[in-house]
């Protein structure tokens, strides 16, 4: 399960040029499941999301949580993150380590749920849908986690 995760303000999720979720601020994640990946891996995901502290404190230091700070999360689904720019003379991303959809969208659904669970509050995608965002960056601060 690989995830980038990002500190934004204001993102927006688009489908079709209507507006389906919108976050004030927070994080916007955006989440490829891998063959093999687990219900293990995505409560793992839903527990440090929820507990990273990234977030400025008073003292302007990364001392808050999610929670703390009192954010909200974008979930979106991503198949392309599983992809793999190999080495060599092709130039076409390798998606043969992206998970089929309806177990990706199992563990998506999973991690959305656990983060719930977690006291987040949280919104989505739409899963496997040609999606629009429109976030503005805070920091900017990104973040890959792999687990």
């Amino acid at each position: 399960m690989r995830a980038l995760i990002q500190r934004t303000r204001n993102s927006k999720l688009y489908v079709d040029e209507k507006l389906v979720s919108e976050i004030p601020c927070g994080l916007t994640v955006f989440l490829g499941v891998e063959k093999g990946d687990g219900e293990a891996q995505a409560d793992y995901l839903a527990h440090k999301l929820s507990n990273l502290r990234v977030f400025r404190d008073d003292m302007g230091k990364m001392n808050l949580s999610i929670k703390q700070a009192g954010g909200e999360i974008l979930l979106v689904s991503q198949f392309s993150l599983a992809g793999k720019l190999g080495k060599g003379s092709g130039n076409r991303p390798d998606f043969g380590n992206a998970e089929l959809p309806e177990r990706a969208k199992y563990l998506y659904e999973r991690v959305t749920q656990k983060l719930k669970e977690e006291g987040v509050e949280v919104k989505n995608g739409v899963f496997g849908a040609h999606m629009f965002i429109e976030q503005e960056q805070d920091g900017p601060l990104s973040f890959v986690f792999e687990c």
